[in-house]
């Protein structure tokens, strides 16, 4: 089917976190949204990286479509609700009545699913995560984007009575926090909500938040310099291992932001925590670099959520700047995934 046109994105600081993979498959996207080389799609399809984040998609020249031409499976989306539609920007002085959420989101994903026989990723099966920031107006929004997602139930993961019926795309309401209320009252949902750290060990199922989202800066002390404090990391491991116990997922925003060491630092005690990295810089193929980094296994206290590494074992860095890789995962001299490139300091841990 036609996907609604929609302007190009803003020109303005991209805000992007990712694990870079290769081209998704492409169909029709909004008009002023460069379309997706074929010859790569069929060449390189892309694969999907259950950790990679899309945070604020939409600032970016082709919303949607940039993230999953690497394999991410996971964007975000802000949004107001202006004149009864849901439009999609950062603040209101963004707003544009062309670039509604379903025009940019909710259209071209339910094409791709189509597309792609029951999946947004062909041959993968794991739903794609759409998190909603509902900037304002939680509980109308909210409403109006309950009717809006109705329009795409066979495509959605949803809630009804107390079971979870998995779909290609789940949606995961954040932001305004008002919308909880008309969301607990519902017993059927097509949408599920992001949770924060007081929602652990309590009675709120996973069923209701199976996200857990924290502000770095709020919770940890640490920035990267000097040694990662004991306690602090006691604290990110327990919190971490608290959501995957409960069967949630976990994230942290407002981790350091610029290239350098402290950033390097805070990625490599998420993941020897159990998390997959996110971080600031631009699309494979710039001039852009960085360093990427990899732990280095330890040999004991290997964790069934993905960490090998004991607390007290050294981090190996590599200083080689980001190449083009062709969209590739970059590879370790042993041959394993080697670290994700990424565009800002947001984390997605699960």
């Amino acid at each position: 089917m036609a996907v609604p046109s929609a302007p190009a994105a803003p020109t303005r600081r991209r805000a992007l976190t990712v694990t870079l993979a290769t081209a998704a498959a492409v169909i029709a996207a909004p008009a002023g949204v460069a379309a997706a080389s074929p010859a790569a799609v069929a060449s390189r399809p892309p694969r999907p990286l259950r950790h990679a984040h899309a945070h604020n998609d939409y600032l970016h020249p082709r919303p949607l479509y940039d993230a999953l031409a690497h394999g991410f499976t996971s964007v975000e989306a802000d949004v107001f609700l202006v004149d009864g539609e849901l439009l999609v920007a950062h603040d209101p002085a963004g707003l544009d009545p062309r670039r509604t959420l379903a025009a940019l989101y909710l259209d071209p994903l339910r094409a791709l699913v189509r597309a792609g026989h029951g999946s947004v990723h062909p041959h993968h099966r794991a739903p794609l995560q759409l998190l909603i920031d509902i900037k304002a107006d939680g509980v109308a929004a909210y409403r109006e984007l309950d009717r809006q997602l109705a329009r795409h139930r066979s495509l959605l993961t949803s809630y009804h009575h107390g079971r979870v019926r998995p779909g290609a795309i789940t949606a995961v309401i954040s932001g305004d926090r008002a919308a909880r209320v008309p969301m607990e009252a519902q017993r059927t949902r097509l949408a599920f909500y992001d949770g924060r750290l007081d929602d652990l060990g309590t009675a709120s199922p996973a069923s209701f938040t199976p996200l857990i989202s924290a502000n770095w800066t709020q919770t940890f002390a640490w920035l990267g310099a000097g040694p990662f404090p004991r306690a602090e990391r006691d604290r990110l491991r327990t919190l971490v291992a608290a959501a995957h116990r409960e069967g949630r997922r976990i994230r942290f925003w407002a981790t350091p932001d610029l290239p350098g060491p402290e950033r390097e630092a805070v990625w490599s005690e998420l993941l020897a925590a159990g998390s997959t990295i996110s971080t600031p810089t631009t699309w494979p193929g710039s001039n852009a670099s960085s360093a990427p980094v990899r732990a280095r296994p330890g040999p004991r206290n290997a964790s069934r959520h993905g960490s090998t590494r004991s607390a007290d074992t050294p981090v190996r860095r590599t200083a080689a700047p980001l190449r083009h890789t062709g969209g590739r995962m970059p590879q370790t001299r042993r041959g394993g995934g080697g670290w994700p490139w990424s565009f800002r300091s947001h984390w997605c841990c699960c």
